[in-house]
């Protein structure tokens, strides 16, 4: 007999309300991702993750500059946590710090961000901040993309991209709205991707097998 089949097993982190997170949980249990969510990290108490980890039944850590007030101590905390949990692969689900990112962890950190990077990417664009530039700016299209995490914002290699419309009457929510439903597709299928070996990471690049 061959070894039991072992469930690959996320950590997904979290600043914000954790919608990310439910849909992956939600693409887990509707058969359509073979994964476990293991572990949540939130980066500050009042974070509405929180909630839904614990309501999903995911053991949840905060690490926040008031508990860890040093960038190091914080680092250290977070990486201590994610080898702990034995995670496979890790999820930045609206994580609005730079992950410590290690030799251990190359390859095995994925971000989700809500545009069409390299446009309106980097140290500053997220959640509102996005979508309002892009309205400020009249860009026809925007969209998410999700890619391997590297040592800097947003310039890791792209592993999926989808695209949406920006329309005349859209406000910030609106957009972000249309935004967030391209990102619950794109979010799961590059997670399957990547564990089932279609996508493999290189330094400078995604390699596609």
């Amino acid at each position: 007999m061959g070894s039991p089949r072992v469930t690959p097993k996320l950590a997904v982190l979290a600043s914000g309300g954790g919608r990310s997170l439910e849909n992956l949980v939600l693409e887990i249990k509707t058969g359509n991702l073979d994964a476990e969510v293991a572990q949540v990290c939130v980066s500050n108490s009042t974070c509405g993750a929180i909630e839904r980890a614990n309501r999903l039944g995911i053991p949840c850590e905060i690490v926040s500059k008031k508990l860890f007030p040093e960038l190091q101590q914080r680092q250290q905390a977070l990486l201590g946590i994610l080898q702990k949990a034995q995670c496979d692969l890790v999820v930045l689900a609206g994580w609005l710090s730079l992950f410590p990112l290690t030799e251990e962890w190359e390859g095995r950190v994925l971000n989700i961000h809500p545009a069409l990077l390299p446009a309106y990417g980097g140290k500053g664009f997220w959640g509102h901040h996005v979508h309002d530039a892009v309205l400020r700016d009249k860009a026809p299209i925007s969209g998410c993309t999700v890619h391997f995490v590297n040592r800097e914002y947003d310039m890791g290699a792209t592993i999926l991209q989808e695209a949406v419309p920006v329309l005349p009457t859209d406000s910030s929510d609106d957009l972000a709205d249309r935004v967030f439903e391209a990102e619950k597709r794109v979010l799961p299928e590059a997670i399957r991707l990547l564990l089932s070996g279609r996508v493999r990471y290189e330094e400078n690049s995604s390699d596609w097998a």
